[in-house]
Parts: structure tokens; C-alpha cells; sequence
């Protein structure tokens, strides 16, 4: 089966203090896009799509694109390599973006903007986060059976392995029942105390640990392009179209189709640890776990 690992790597890591899709944290330097892609493609994936920013598209060749077209499928099909570029010539010609607005317009846009290139099952990633090597396997099987409309996919993790006592994070909080999404809610701001609570700052309430959340590991068929254009174009023509930071976000995209009866979720489980980088503590931590997966012969000496 053909399938696209469509990875998000135009944010400005505005937290983190730089851009962290770059840094290179593994022991020989190596980015956390590195690892999904190696994992995706050893689970199956043949096409890599790299949404960025034009002006990072040669830094992105050399970083991992290169790499991930030097790769092989188990069966030894090729990897195809392609670039997407969120920027404003993906705006519809009737939007004047307000001025001053130089952030990225959020990862429902991020994810329209491949609509040229992804034209098979696919499943959509951060750039920052290292999300396991059964996730991927786990994907590109569901995504083998996943129906053609109506239907997604998302692989979901314990809230308490994805908070940091560094600051804040926000996660796509989800409600699940018989193995699919009910609902999902972007939380904003969530925080570690330091008895080991974890609190939604906004509104105070207490969240339970393993609260399954989002991490954006999304598998869908190319019919979501069209609810996703028309999710986008919404958003445009409403009141936070015209702000300078409003962000069009997949999690609340799903959210309201799920509302809807649009589309239906299924709830997918990996017996691997997510880990990321939010902000720039993270990284030592991110580091460490790395080496120990190379030590313990998850990953070879060298990925490159």
C-alpha cells in the first residue's frame, strides 16, 4: 500500500526559544524528524511531505530530506520526497491577511496546504516530537482499512506521559468510547504542579492522568482536503481571520466534525512513549532518551 507521512514543520517554536524542528538532539546530531521518518518508513510509508516554510527548504534537504530519499521500504520500494510551503500563496485569492500577521495560520492549513502532493492515505505528525516506532506501525495498518470518506484515524497517548514541570502545554484532551473519538477539546494550558497534579490553568479544573489526548498523529484519506478547505475558508471569513494570531487548528477542525456526524475517529493505542521538545529544558531530557534507544538497538549506531 502507498501511504505519505505528511510531517508539520512550519511553526516558529516561539516557546522553545528557536527552531527546534532543526536541532539537532540524537547523538550524532540527528532531528527528531529524522526518527519518524526512519520509523515511518520501515512501518510501510513510501512518501515523505515536509510542510515548511519556503525559506527553510534547503536547510530541510540537508537536514533530513536527503536522508529520508536515500531510504527503502522493508520491501524495497523507494521513498518519494516532497516539499510543501505554508505561506501566503496558499491564502485564497478573495482573503487579505491583516496586517502585522506574520504567524502561520494553524495546523489545519499546515495540512491543505499538501492537497497537490498527497493523493493517498496518509498520516500527519508534528516536527518536534519523537512519537515511537509501533505508532507508525500501528497507523499505516489501520490506515490499510480506513474507508475512503467520513472515516480517520488518530493514535493517542496518557496525558501524564506529555506534560513537562517547565511550563505549559496544550493538548487536544479527548473522550473516547468503544474505541473511537467522541470528542475533542483544545486545552491550552495545562500545567504540572509540582505535587504531580496536572490543572487546566484556564478554568481550574483537575485532569486525570491517563486522559487520552492528542498529539497530532492524525492517519486520514484525501477526502478530509475538502472539509478541510472549507473548515479553513470559514475560519477566514469569520472574526479570527482577522486577527494576527489566531490559529485554524486541526484537533478543532476533527472536534467539530465529530459534532457534526461528519466523520468518525477510531482511537488507536501505541506501546511506545511519546516525548518532545516544548520548550528548550526539554531538550536534555529528549537527549538522554535517545541515546538510550540506540544503546538498547531500537535504532542503529547512525540513522544517516
Amino acid at each position: 500500500m502507498h501511504a505519505s507521512l505528511v510531517i508539520m514543520a512550519a511553526g516558529i517554536g516561539s516557546r522553545y526559544g528557536g527552531n527546534k524542528q532543526t536541532d539537532g538532539v540524537g547523538p550524532h546530531g540527528e532531528i527528531l524528524m529524522e526518527y519518524g521518518v526512519y520509523d515511518a518508513v520501515r512501518a510501510g510509508f513510501d512518501k515523505v511531505v515536509f510542510i515548511i516554510k519556503p525559506d527553510m527548504r534547503e536547510l530541510m534537504e540537508r537536514l533530513c530530506g536527503r536522508m529520508a530519499a536515500g531510504l527503502r521500504t522493508a520491501d524495497g520500494r523507494p521513498v518519494e520526497v516532497c516539499y510543501a510551503y505554508q505561506d501566503s500563496t496558499s491564502l485564497p485569492a478573495w482573503y487579505t491577511a491583516p496586517e502585522g500577521r506574520t504567524k502561520p495560520f494553524g495546523t489545519a492549513h499546515a495540512v491543505l496546504c499538501t492537497r497537490e502532493l498527497v493523493h493517498e492515505p496518509f498520516c500527519v505528525i508534528n516536527a518536534d516530537d519523537y512519537y515511537g516506532v509501533d505508532a507508525y506501525r500501528t497507523m499505516y495498518s489501520a490506515l490499510r482499512t480506513i474507508p475512503a470518506g467520513g472515516a480517520a484515524a488518530m493514535v493517542g497517548y496518557m496525558l501524564r506521559n506529555t506534560v513537562t514541570a517547565h511550563g505549559t502545554v496544550s493538548r487536544g484532551v479527548c473522550h473516547v468510547k468503544d474505541g473511537c473519538l467522541t470528542d475533542i477539546h483544545e486545552t491550552l494550558k495545562i500545567a504540572l504542579l509540582p505535587d504531580g497534579t496536572i490543572r487546566d490553568e484556564d478554568t481550574g479544573a483537575v485532569l486525570a492522568g491517563d486522559t487520552v489526548v492528542s498529539m497530532n498523529f492524525w492517519g486520514f484519506t484525501p477526502s478530509i482536503f475538502g472539509e478541510l478547505e472549507r473548515y479553513f475558508h470559514a475560519f477566514l471569513r469569520s472574526e479570527a481571520g482577522q486577527s494576527v494570531k489566531a490559529e485554524c487548528l486541526l484537533p478543532t477542525m476533527v472536534g467539530d466534525l465529530l459534532a457534526q456526524g461528519r466523520l468518525t475517529v477510531s482511537v488507536l493505542h501505541s506501546a511506545d512513549r511519546w516525548f518532545g521538545m516544548t520548550y528548550h529544558e526539554d531538550r536534555a531530557r529528549v537527549a538522554q532518551e535517545l541515546v538510550k534507544l540506540h544503546e538498547t538497538g531500537v535504532y542503529p549506531a547512525e540513522l544517516r
